[in-house]
């Protein structure tokens, strides 16, 4: 059996909680906002790299240390 190298939670406001969605590579969490689609996944090879989209023309991809720099305010975003 693969090794388990991540695991996925998930809950909302109506009291529904998903927990121990296990990963080996890569995760994604997809929500829909009427016509659009807001989309974070996490990939857990080498280094941990997060990618964020926000319908099909928005995107931020790099490491988790890059993410939290992101939103400390030390680097900008391209």
């Amino acid at each position: 059996m693969s090794e388990i190298r991540m695991t996925g939670e998930m809950r909302t406001d109506w009291d529904c909680e998903v927990t121990g969605l296990p990963a080996q590579h890569w995760g994604e969490a997809v929500f829909r906002i009427g016509d659009e689609e807001l989309v974070l996944e996490v990939s857990v090879e080498d280094n941990v790299i997060v990618a964020l989209m926000a319908g099909e023309d928005v995107a931020w991809k790099g490491t988790l240390k890059g993410l939290k720099k992101l939103l400390k305010g030390e680097i900008k975003a391209r």
